[in-house]
């Protein structure tokens, strides 16, 4: 279990532990800076500063060799990371002090020293060494980020910057402008920089900013638990800046003893909210971030997290309750265990398809329209079980628009392609023939209309059949027309068997009805300028198909006298799939069965 400190050191101490005041050219003599406290605090900052002098003067202090003394081109010119200072180890249980002046061409507030934290010397980036890795990177103007080798929390990054009087004042506006990062830009050319870089041997580095000016001291702490003991490598960065080195040295750490703390809550983050069945991995890559009594969080390890749930989410779709708890405390120890829940949807995953077509013929129709919605599909899932696949989730794909009846029936190979795609992007398909079957409706032996073509509207009718759920029924009948209207050919009635209308279509893209007609999707490839003189001779073959999920289809097929084909399709008109049947009316016109 990855542990994680607590500091009894208060911010406050923070600010001040381990300074050593020293004076250089570019800022008038720094005097001691004071920030907002409980009472008492300059009392122990006091204490601090005097243990830190004792530690010099007993030759607790160990001073670095500083190669590079000035870091930066002097006209600041040198770009982000292109410009280092040199590399400081520290070691766990000491502190890491630089001293240097800071300049800036005062363009930006990030113009000015920053800070890295990383695990090796020499290398920048994993391009020089493949083993080259981050903490965390900070900026003088209280900004920061995270690298790959520890978690970074930016709530954990204080300052003094914005603090205020008595009076609400900002104590860093001097010139009362509101302006307060302008007299920060102004204020760091030439500033006076302590930081200090304590390691701890918990594994936590605790750090402290500060630059002091002629007119304010400003002060940023950070502290990360960068989970190792191994020596770590602090260096400056330049962007738009370079910097007077003056010292390095190297102290014993302040932070040698810490309260435990135990936890008080956890919260899961980036869990997955759903799985497939048979898929055991329901954590995924969650988080969980553990909150301490002292306030502070971290993320602990998913493997000292334990976990219980419905096993039955093996095998069985449904929605199901993870419970996660954690029992450790801050350092590392056991405790009484803080819990939490996440749910998780399981689905039942779809490995194979299946799929058929079957296609009724009333009497002796002498064509098969396809259609996409007569073409039947079922899913067989992971646990073996099969079903219907609704329409809406697969596309269908002909080899063909039509097929002559009769014919050898079951012999059309591969006449439709199923294409279904899973969740995670897999693509399952299935080929189906098609299966001619002779209709158990009774077929239409009259003609209807009038040879003359004296039937007017709506007094000739055929037949209804009725076209059960999930089923198609063809008929086909030849055409002889007035040919003096586009109307002058058969039209298609959906309606109940009470006779209450769904819609009325005709064969040249024109329809209507209160209940159905308003969904219906039209398609069609007629040459109007020759279709009302073309309809005498012509074969119209006329498939309706119950879709089963409250729509219907209508599909005209005609071959002309001449040959020439066409179509006219109607889809997705409203239904009740347990309640439909279809008959035909034709005008001024006359129809002869097959």
């Amino acid at each position: 279990m990855k542990s994680s400190v607590f500091s009894k050191v208060s911010a406050g101490l923070l600010l001040a532990s381990g300074f050593i005041a020293w004076v250089s050219t570019g800022c008038s003599e720094v005097e001691t800076f004071s920030v907002n406290a409980p009472d008492g605090i300059g009392e122990k900052i006091d204490s601090i500063a005097a243990a830190n002098a004792s530690k010099q003067s007993s030759g607790d202090t160990t001073f670095l060799t500083v190669a590079t003394s000035i870091v930066g081109a002097e006209d600041c010119s040198s770009g982000w990371w292109t410009v280092w200072s040199d590399d400081f180890a520290v070691p766990a249980g000491k502190t890491l002090h630089l001293e240097f002046i800071n300049h800036t061409s005062g363009a930006n507030n990030w113009n000015n020293w920053n800070v890295c934290v990383a695990n090796m010397a020499g290398a920048k980036s994993t391009s020089d060494n493949s083993a080259y890795g981050e903490h965390f990177a900070l900026r003088s103007d209280i900004y920061g980020w995270g690298g790959s080798l520890s978690t970074y929390d930016a709530g954990l990054l204080k300052s003094n910057y914005l603090d205020t009087d008595d009076s609400g004042a900002y104590l860093d506006d001097f010139d009362g402008d509101g302006d307060i990062w302008g007299d920060f830009r102004s204020q760091m050319e030439g500033a006076e920089c302590h930081l200090e870089f304590d390691h701890a041997t918990t594994g936590m580095l605790y750090f402290t900013g500060t630059s002091a000016c002629d007119k304010y001291t400003y002060v940023e702490t950070y502290e990360q638990d960068l989970g190792t003991v191994d020596d770590v490598y602090a260096f400056l960065i330049c962007d738009g800046s370079y910097f007077e080195m003056k010292r390095a040295y190297l102290t014993s750490s302040t932070h040698l003893s810490v309260d435990d703390q135990v936890a008080t809550s956890i919260v899961a983050s980036d869990y997955p909210t759903s799985i497939e069945v048979g898929d055991s991995n329901y954590v995924g890559n969650a988080k969980f971030t553990v909150t301490y009594a002292d306030g502070s969080s971290a993320q602990v390890d998913t493997s000292d997290v334990t976990f219980s749930i419905d096993e039955a989410y093996l095998t069985t779709p449904g929605t199901y309750t993870v419970v996660y708890s954690y029992s450790g405390t801050k350092l590392g120890n056991n405790s009484t265990s803080v819990n939490g829940y996440y749910n998780i949807e399981v689905t039942n995953r779809i490995v194979e398809i299946k799929a058929s077509y079957t296609a009724y013929v009333i009497g002796g129709a002498k064509y098969v329209t396809l259609s996409p919605a007569a073409v039947n599909v079922t899913a067989v899932y992971a646990n073996g079980s099969e079903a219907s696949l609704s329409s809406d989730l697969y596309s269908v794909e002909f080899t063909g628009g039509k097929v002559v009846y009769p014919g050898t029936i079951g012999t059309t190979s591969g006449i439709a392609t199923v294409t279904y795609s899973t969740a995670s992007g897999e693509s399952l398909t299935a080929t189906c023939d098609l299966e001619i079957k002779a209709s158990s409706l009774p077929a239409q032996t009259d003609p209807v209309g009038a040879e003359d073509f004296s039937n007017g509207w709506w007094s000739t009718f055929t037949q209804d059949w009725a076209v059960a759920s999930g089923e198609n029924q063809t008929v086909s009948m030849t055409l002889s027309s007035l040919q003096g209207g586009n109307w002058q050919s058969p039209c298609t009635i959906l309606r109940k068997a009470d006779f209450t209308e769904y819609a009325v279509v005709r064969m040249d893209n024109y329809g209507w009805g209160e209940l159905g007609y308003g969904t219906a999707k039209l398609e069609s490839n007629w040459n109007w300028d020759t279709f009302r003189t073309s309809l005498t001779g012509s074969t119209v073959c006329i498939t309706v198909a119950n879709n089963g999920d409250g729509t219907a289809s209508v599909r005209y097929y005609v071959v002309y006298a001449n040959g020439e084909e066409h179509y006219q399709y109607y889809d997705n008109i409203s239904v009740d799939a347990d309640d439909l049947q279809f008959a035909l009316v034709t005008e001024e016109s006359y129809l002869v069965f097959d």
